[in-house]
């Protein structure tokens, strides 16, 4: 007996706590196709992704999908079951009745006929298409100008995606959360001050060198600052373009403070997996900086009292 076949159905719904952008990205990067006929997976029509599948193979497709936002399920693929040929076990078994029968490609059952009363489709005409594409090499994508909208995307959906993505500190890609940004922004506040100490020294010698070291070191703090700050808007499912939103008064103010609270966003987000675990040294740096504004207010606040008291 034919071990049974199953196919994915997608009809647009999600899984929960998921948007229907972060889904759609996800789609469009894990089938590696165009916006526009992802989009058209999201019709409320139920739509096959991926057909004649063993059992293994379509709970491979499930998972996957699923972890992308999707809520597909499995269904016996009934097309993939049918032959022409009937098998020894068939032969002897007893016939069952001729007279209704079920469409290949949508499952409508029906009196037997040559054409389904649900879809239109021509029955013998639809085997003999599913059989050639059986037996070809893995089909090509078809051009835009012929791709129907209901296409499935032809792409191998069951690779599995990274469980965190990559840290690069010298890049707009990727994600931190809030722990590692206050770290990353200490370190980079540490790694400054012995430039500040050659800053001071070439000014002793040339103020022109002096000034042309400080250009550089604060050209480099922006930059890095503005990496590890896009990155952090990545987490929050953010656009990096907001970040320009420093530069505006009164609410670059408001906005910094955001980017400290808002928490990032649960698993895979339209810019990838999130980031790894915090480190101990990420948490160390993390506590500094919080400890500087407090330090900072306890000084202008016991300077003046100190002065106070030995006048």
């Amino acid at each position: 007996m034919n071990q049974p076949r199953y196919k994915i159905v997608f009809d647009g719904q999600l899984m929960p706590e998921t948007t229907l952008e972060t889904v759609k990205d996800n789609l469009a990067r894990l089938f590696k196709s165009d916006a526009a006929r992802i989009d058209s997976l999201f019709s409320g029509t139920p739509v096959a992704l991926k057909r004649d599948l063993e059992e293994h193979e379509a709970n491979q497709y499930l998972n996957a999908l699923q972890k992308a936002g999707a809520n597909v399920r499995k269904e016996l693929d009934q097309s993939a079951s049918l032959s022409l040929v009937p098998t020894e076990e068939e032969s002897e078994a007893e016939p069952v009745d001729s007279a209704r029968m079920n469409c290949p490609k949508c499952g409508h059952e029906q009196a037997k006929a040559s054409e389904c009363s649900a879809c239109g489709i021509i029955i013998e005409k639809y085997l003999a298409r599913q059989a050639q594409l059986a037996e070809a090499a893995p089909a090509q994508v078809a051009d835009a100008t012929g791709a129907s909208p209901y296409a499935p995307p032809q792409a191998n959906v069951a690779e599995a995606l990274p469980e965190y993505s990559e840290l690069k500190v010298f890049s707009v890609n990727g994600r931190i959360g809030r722990v590692r940004y206050l770290g990353w922004t200490m370190a980079m506040l540490l790694c400054s001050l012995p430039l500040m100490a050659l800053f001071a020294g070439a000014s002793a010698i040339s103020g022109t060198l002096g000034g042309l070291l400080l250009g550089i070191a604060v050209i480099a703090m922006i930059v890095i600052s503005v990496f590890i700050g896009v990155q952090r808007l990545h987490d929050m499912g953010w656009s990096g373009w907001l970040w320009l939103l420093n530069f505006v008064p009164v609410v670059g103010s408001v906005f910094a403070l955001l980017m400290l609270i808002i928490p990032g966003t649960q698993g895979v987000n339209r810019y990838g997996p999130p980031p790894p675990p915090n480190s101990t040294g990420v948490k160390v740096l993390a506590w500094l900086f919080l400890l500087v504004p407090i330090a900072g207010i306890v000084a202008a606040i016991a300077l003046p009292a100190y002065q106070g008291y030995l006048g």
